[in-house]
């Protein structure tokens, strides 16, 4: 009979594996949170992590499907770039060229970061939690006072991390005086809220027997188009940062979005299949996290050499886990398929 910690464990184990990963993945992995400036880490296992777990909680408890768990993504991107941190509305570049800004928003870092946000931020880490939990893959993990618990926690992380941020500019920005517009802001909690609302409205979660008539690709196949699409997902960043001054805007724009829709598609028809399974989760799953490990070197401003090896380090630590984590996926896997 299992003793009572272990039970406990059982219940808080991914809980916390995920309050982690969200965190982990979109900030040390990618390199913006470094070794020299770690002591933000709890702020944002307070925003990312609680903020996965939220949606996390209610797209399973109501037996939602991945559009709902998108929607609340993309709406707590928008959050964290239009009302907690605000980067994409505050023009942190020189004045002489501030490519994509219109009506106050930088557009083309909010179409990126907003993707980023919700993929790298929300998706993958929960995918990733449930795949080293997959007896608990279907339970919401939190109930009634863990909800509560954990919105109260994310709302007092997300103001602390607006003030850190905002006191962070004063040091690296001096001379920038910039107060975002209350209308941006509030256009962007409409949007937000209708986002929301639109998750609520969505069924639960269902498949029709002919679309789990087809066969799932390779894993492989799904790694290398998870990595390939990553990786041009900061293809707009060279943009944002003034690199081709010339490039149409409304093209930009065009780009990003089919290549948004377009993976999304994707995704969604291959996981359709009838033997869709943690194989080609975890595939997809590694070639984001590698995408976002490499691109982090140019993008992330890392400066020290410490911080380099840092993040080197916790890369190399993640492959690893990952590759143990694909032997133990592939030998669960076998030992099924034998059974049945």
């Amino acid at each position: 009979m299992p003793s009572s910690l272990f039970l406990v464990w059982r219940r808080v184990a991914p809980i916390l594996a995920l309050l982690i990963l969200a965190p982990f993945v979109a900030e040390v992995l990618e390199g913006s949170t470094h070794l020299t400036n770690f002591f933000v880490f709890p702020s944002e296992v307070g925003v990312y992590g609680c903020a996965a777990l939220l949606i996390r909680a209610f797209v399973r408890a109501k037996r939602k499907g991945w559009a709902v768990l998108l929607l609340l993504a993309i709406a707590y991107g928008i959050a964290e770039e239009c009302v907690i941190l605000q980067t994409s509305l505050v023009p942190l570049l020189a004045a002489k060229h501030i490519y994509g800004r219109l009506l106050d928003v930088n557009w083309i870092y909010l179409l990126w970061a907003v993707g980023y946000e919700s993929v790298w931020s929300i998706i993958l880490p929960i995918q990733l939690a449930e795949l080293l939990f997959p007896e608990r893959r279907d339970d919401p993990w939190l109930g009634k006072t863990g909800l509560i618990i954990t919105a109260i926690v994310f709302l007092l992380a997300s103001i602390g991390t607006w003030f850190m941020w905002m006191h962070a500019l004063t040091i690296y920005a001096p001379g920038l005086h910039y107060q975002p517009p209350l209308f941006t802001i509030t256009a962007a909690l409409i949007v937000i809220a209708i986002l929301v609302a639109s998750a609520l409205a969505l069924p639960a979660s269902s498949r029709t027997a002919q679309t789990r008539t087809r066969r799932a690709p390779h894993s492989w196949l799904v790694g290398i188009v998870a990595f390939v699409s990553g990786l041009l997902w900061f293809a707009p960043l060279l943009l944002h940062y003034g690199l081709f001054p010339a490039f149409p805007f409304a093209l930009a724009l065009v780009l990003i979005l089919a290549l948004a829709v377009g993976t999304l598609w994707l995704i969604w028809y291959w996981s359709a299949a009838q033997d869709w399974g943690d194989r080609q989760r975890l595939a997809l799953i590694f070639g984001a996290l590698l995408a976002c490990m490499l691109a982090g070197f140019p993008f992330s401003g890392i400066v020290l050499t410490i911080d380099f090896i840092w993040k080197g380090v916790c890369d190399l630590l993640a492959l690893l886990a990952l590759a143990y984590l694909a032997w133990k996926i592939r030998r669960r896997v076998n030992i099924q398929e034998q059974e049945a």
